[in-house]
C-alpha cells in the first residue's frame, strides 16, 4: 500500500499563494492517478484536483484557474499550487492515489497539512 506525506501548509493572507508537495512511499506511484482533497473543520472531505499517470488533470470548479496540480514521478511526488487563496480554501489538505479514478481516496490517508488563509 502507497502511503502519503503532505507539507507545504501554513498560514497566508488571502490572494497570496502556497505550493503543497505530496511524497509518496513506493514508486509504483509513477503509475497511478493522483489526488489532492481537502476537509474544512465541521465539514467532509471534498475533492479538489486529480491528475492521471500521463498527466491530465481534472479540478473541482471552486479552485478552477486558480490551483495547479502536478507531479514528479522521479521524485514520487506529486504538487498543488494554490494562488489567488481565499478564506473558503482553510482546509486540511489530503493527497491520495490509486491505480483507477474510481480507486482514488481508497488509501491509507496522511497526516494532511494545514492551509489557514485568513488576514
Amino acid at each position: 500500500q502507497v502511503q502519503f506525506v503532505e507539507s507545504g501548509g501554513g498560514l497566508v493572507q488571502p490572494g497570496g499563494s502556497l505550493r503543497l508537495s505530496c511524497a509518496a512511499s513506493r514508486s509504483i506511484f509513477k503509475l497511478y492517478h493522483m489526488a489532492w482533497y481537502r476537509q474544512a473543520a465541521g465539514k467532509q472531505r471534498e475533492y479538489v484536483a486529480r491528475i492521471s499517470s500521463s498527466g491530465s488533470t481534472d479540478y473541482a470548479d471552486s479552485v478552477k484557474g486558480r490551483f495547479t496540480i502536478s507531479r514528479d514521478n522521479a521524485k514520487n511526488t506529486g504538487y498543488l499550487q494554490m494562488n489567488m487563496l481565499k478564506p473558503e480554501d482553510t482546509a486540511v489538505y489530503y493527497c491520495n492515489a490509486g491505480p483507477t479514478i474510481a480507486a482514488l481516496g481508497s488509501g491509507a490517508w496522511g497526516q494532511g497539512t494545514q492551509v489557514t488563509v485568513s488576514s
